[in-house]
């Protein structure tokens, strides 16, 4: 039984998971404060992730490439910068994740309480990302200091903040670009020199694409990862029987397999974004056309329709409907590089350690809207 559609929600203040999870029992679509039109229900989101004619991905004012692009424009960029994600590619970096894991871990006192995120989670998605990017090291504090400050922006709703701090990571990336642009060819052949070099429909990305695809690339996932080791290592220290197992020397692919299960069951991703192209009917909503959508990827994960209990450890059973990484032409093309970052992050954080156990003394803090996953998780390694 579906109550009448509500109005005028506000997700301020709250802890996405909970909230989708007390709505989505009555609403299949709920509308918010400014107007945009949220999908709770795995059903609902998938049907309108895969389909891009009636609901489109160029929903800002702003270059996002590719994710705010549509149709043959969106698989011509999709196609020269997917080559750069597949675990051919990333393969070379496989010994580099590890040692920047290893070291990071190493550097982590023992028996004290430590944040799994600031401490964890975002030192080690910038490191990771500036050697995959070929980034110089001494950016580290300026990308950490950027990614909370981003944080406190987008929570703030102040626009006005946001758009200063997006512009200040442009004028960071333009740093990074400025010195490959005066060396000689064949001086720098890293993945951010590669870009630059990339062509789509025969032409060169121009200065703008380039910028907005590393902003994709390094403003999105720093902060992503972060999330997602938090939300891992809080997982692995209230399942000690899940922690015991992965370190019993599992397979690479069950590892993957689990990661991905842990973030369906706490997916940090919140959502996406897109606007109707016309007028269109979806779970019994009539939706004008312009509307803006919302797919709560963190809902529709948890949905019981397609999980049953949502917070049961299945990979197996849960696999084919998880979508952490979204689905459709539009599904994250970083998913590869995610999930090896993560995969190796745990392995060496439990090869380091005996136990993993949250600090009594220093309770975990969720995150809220719109950050998904946790804030603060204190664990105590040992």
């Amino acid at each position: 039984m579906t109550d009448h559609m509500p109005d005028d929600l506000s997700a301020a203040g709250r802890d996405m998971r909970a909230y989708t999870d007390e709505l989505r029992p009555r609403h299949g679509v709920v509308r918010n404060v400014d107007g945009e039109w949220v999908l709770l229900r795995h059903e609902l989101v998938v049907q309108a992730a895969l389909n891009d004619e009636l609901f489109s991905s160029a929903v800002s004012s702003h270059l996002h490439i590719p994710n705010g692009l549509d149709s043959v424009e969106h698989t011509a960029y999709r196609e020269a910068l997917d080559r750069f994600l597949t675990p051919e590619a990333l393969a070379p970096f496989h010994d580099k994740f590890r040692r920047v894991a290893a070291d990071l871990v190493t550097s982590l006192p023992k028996g004290v309480a430590v944040d799994a995120v600031s401490q964890m989670g975002v030192r080690f998605a910038v490191r990771a990302q500036s050697a995959w990017l070929g980034w110089p090291a001494d950016l580290e504090d300026r990308l950490v200091d950027w990614v909370a400050e981003n944080h406190a922006a987008t929570r703030s709703g102040d626009k006005s903040w946001t758009r200063q701090v997006a512009e200040s990571f442009d004028d960071l990336i333009r740093s990074v670009l400025e010195p490959r642009r005066a060396a000689r060819d064949g001086d720098c052949d890293d993945v951010t020199a590669r870009l630059m070099r990339t062509e789509v429909n025969g032409r060169p990305l121009s200065d703008a694409e380039i910028v907005s695809v590393l902003r994709n690339w390094t403003g999105g996932d720093l902060g992503s990862i972060a999330q997602c080791v938090g939300v891992l290592v809080h997982y692995l220290a209230t399942h000690p029987a899940v922690q015991e197992h992965l370190r019993s020397g599992v397979p690479d692919a069950e590892i993957d397999a689990i990661i991905d299960e842990i973030l369906r069951i706490d997916d940090p991703f919140l959502s996406n974004r897109r606007v109707t192209t016309c007028p269109v009917t979806l779970g019994g909503v009539q939706l004008p056309q312009g509307a803006r959508v919302k797919l709560s990827w963190t809902s529709a994960n948890r949905d019981e329709a397609a999980f049953g209990d949502p917070d049961a450890l299945d990979p197996e059973r849960n696999g084919d409907r998880n979508l952490v990484y979204g689905i459709g032409k539009h599904a994250c093309p970083g998913r590869w590089l995610a999930t090896l970052e993560m995969r190796i992050a745990l392995q060496e954080l439990l090869a380091t350690t005996s136990s993993i156990a949250l600090e009594p003394r220093h309770p975990a803090e969720r995150a809220v809207s719109p950050v998904g996953g946790w804030a603060k998780v204190a664990v105590v390694l040992m």
